[in-house]
């Protein structure tokens, strides 16, 4: 797991990122575990409140709870994604055949570095609203995704 304090040469190597963070299954429970576990392996810059959200794509589900989290990270975006996708799996995220259906934590990569990588930013307030509060709150600003 990442250190919280690195040398000095390291830590010139850290990446910012910003996660976008999604559960509705016992979703309080769930964020707390996702933000114990994010905030003692990564170094948590700064978080939004969490919003209550309608699903999208399949209806026949709870609403979701959504919020977003700046951290850094010494880890490469590939390896940090792998490391996002392993917290979900301590979670207990089940992957089943309906993509937009329940889980108990969904933790994306929205941006790296101070470019927006992931599209969800801009289509879905649920990203947006959260992401754009941990903006304003830590002095961040994002760069529009490369084609």
């Amino acid at each position: 797991m990442p250190p919280m304090t690195l040398p000095a040469k390291q830590a010139a190597a850290l990446h910012e990122c910003f996660i976008s963070l999604g559960s509705n299954i016992d979703p309080d429970y769930y964020f707390a575990q996702a933000l114990e576990i994010i905030s003692r392996e990564c170094v948590l810059l700064a978080r939004s409140a969490a919003i209550r959200t309608a699903p999208v794509g399949y209806q026949q589900q709870p609403d979701f709870l959504n919020a977003a989290l700046l951290v850094s990270t010494p880890l490469e975006r590939e390896a940090f994604r792998a490391y996002l996708k392993g917290v979900e799996d301590r979670l207990g995220r089940v992957r089943g055949a309906i993509k937009s259906g329940p889980r108990t934590m969904d933790l994306d990569i929205v941006a790296w570095d101070g470019q927006v990588v992931d599209n969800g930013y801009y289509q879905h307030d649920y990203v947006k609203t959260p992401i754009d509060e941990v903006l304003a709150s830590s002095g961040r600003t994002l760069e529009a995704q490369k084609s």
